[in-house]
């Protein structure tokens, strides 16, 4: 791909995968706005990647218009009502939260994020916005490259589910994949709305496959799931302002890490730059693993992490010549699927969603074929960890939608996949943007990230190479990687443009930014 912005005078979806941006733009073609094409994309994305989102995830989204109303939706699961550290231990047999598995499933949000959508913002019923997704589930796709190494990894890792092996542990690279059951599965949400998956067929397939792995989850506490519409979090930076999702998403993370750097600055030195953010991160993160997690159970706000005077010291206690010592803190891996989405009105929306590990815990719904995600595994079995599992507790999270305003209206949608990497991301791609890069340019640069675990600096070798010498010498522990890594995200943006919207997709993945 040329290293520059598409341009489109109208409209423009951006995703992960070229099926699921087809599908948006034929939504908006047929009369749909931004945020039916954007639920269309997502629900293709199900069909076609469920090895990074679907029906079994969860979703947060930002959604704003011309004049700058915005609006920003958490649809993410809460642990079982009879959950907590005691019965997930005898359950699991073990004293740490498992991986894998039904003990690891919180209630989906995703279906109940996209009717909501579509209710609060669409101008289409979920029959029509569903209806490519369907029709892919129904008649097939080809399996590409990529999909074939998610599928190969997944075999690995699912060697004991057996029905993960008979729906997806046989596929190679240019093998038609049909799920005539999730074309059902999309069908009986269209006749019947939401109820149908909690508390209703789908809901009760949902339930019995987990109490066969001994969670906890009744269709009590499916239906007791509710989307909630937050206030984001703004951070001015460079000039304009940044709007983040508050707890239990690590969107103050990526706050944190950008008002950090907008204190020491930007240097035009890389080796300099790179130090600078590379420390703001590693501050973040570990204000990440000792405060976020469920609002309703943390013991400070958001507010208050972001508070000017705070944010000061922090940025005074980095050394800007020598790498500070990193405590190990829990990573957060994950396999996600972000797009966005621009229309001719002016709406533009900011959507992410996500299995969390790949293909989530393993758990495949026999009736519908879909996978159930692992956002559990977030949790903590230690009774004083910040992020300790509860009953009815979201856990934290790390899907962050972002969306940037100029002179208090909307200017630009972005957003990445890659767990512990997105606010990294965020950080490096908005800095990118301050210094005047292009967006297709700021998305394919080289990326780092930082690992949590032990806080190496992962970087791939397209980078300048005084980068990682540079950062060797002020003491970072450096891994370069290949030139282009799946583990540095994939990142998706399109901005208002004098003559419509300019938009970029990363080419660490099969996407495409199209539009019309």
């Amino acid at each position: 791909m040329l290293n520059q912005s598409r341009r489109f005078p109208t409209a423009a979806v951006a995703s992960p995968h070229h099926l699921a941006s087809a599908a948006g733009l034929e939504v908006l073609a047929s009369g749909g706005n931004a945020v039916d094409a954007a639920v269309a994309a997502n629900l293709v994305l199900g069909v076609v990647a469920p090895y990074l989102c679907g029906p079994g995830g969860d979703l947060f989204a930002i959604v704003a218009d011309r004049d700058g109303v915005r609006t920003a939706i958490t649809s993410d699961g809460r642990a079982p009502a009879g959950a907590d550290p005691d019965q997930v231990a005898r359950a699991a047999g073990a004293e740490r939260m498992p991986v894998r598995g039904a003990l690891t499933v919180t209630v989906p949000g995703a279906v109940a994020g996209w009717f909501h959508l579509l209710e609060r913002f669409g101008t289409q019923p979920f029959l029509a916005v569903a209806a490519p997704a369907a029709r892919l589930a129904r008649t097939g796709f080809v399996v590409s490259e990529a999909a074939a190494t998610a599928f190969t990894r997944g075999a690995s890792a699912f060697a004991g589910e057996e029905e993960w092996q008979r729906r997806f542990g046989h596929l190679h690279a240019g093998d038609r994949l049909v799920q005539e059951d999730h074309a059902r599965l999309l069908n009986l949400l269209a006749q019947d709305g939401p109820a149908a998956f909690y508390g209703g067929p789908i809901g009760r397939d949902l339930i019995a496959a987990l109490a066969a792995g001994g969670s906890a989850m009744t269709l009590e506490d499916l239906r007791a799931h509710r989307v909630v519409e937050v206030e984001p979090l703004p951070t001015r930076f460079a000039g304009f302002a940044i709007l983040e999702l508050p707890p239990p998403t690590q969107g103050v993370t990526a706050a944190t890490a950008l008002s950090i750097v907008e204190v020491l600055g930007r240097p035009a030195d890389p080796v300099e730059l790179a130090h600078l953010q590379i420390e703001a991160v590693k501050t973040a993160l570990h204000d990440r693993g000792t405060f976020l997690t469920d609002p309703d159970h943390m013991t400070v706000t958001a507010q208050e992490l972001l508070a000017k005077e705070r944010i000061s010291r922090l940025a005074a206690s980095i050394d800007p010549g020598r790498a500070a010592p990193w405590p190990p803190m829990v990573p957060a891996p994950g396999g996600t699927a972000y797009l966005c989405a621009a229309d001719g009105d002016g709406v533009c929306i900011s959507l992410i969603q996500s299995n969390f590990m790949g293909f989530g815990s393993g758990v495949v719904l026999p009736t519908y074929g879909i996978n159930l995600q692992n956002r559990g595994a977030q949790f903590s079995l230690d009774p004083d960890a910040a992020n300790v599992i509860a009953p009815g507790k979201r856990t934290l999270h790390t899907l962050i939608p972002s969306l940037a305003l100029r002179d208090g209206r909307p200017w630009l949608v972005f957003g990445t996949m890659g767990g512990d990497g997105q606010p990294q991301t965020h950080l490096q791609f908005y800095s990118r943007i301050a210094a005047g890069q292009d967006l297709q340019e700021a998305i394919t640069a080289p990326r780092w990230v930082v690992s949590p675990e032990d806080g190496t600096v992962k970087i791939e070798s397209a980078a300048d190479p005084s980068v990682p010498a540079g950062l060797r010498n002020l003491g970072h522990t450096v891994e370069v990687l290949g030139p282009r890594e799946n583990v540095m995200g994939h990142a998706h943006a399109i901005r208002y443009d004098p003559a419509g919207y300019a938009g970029a997709t990363d080419p660490r993945t099969e996407g495409a930014i199209v539009g019309r």
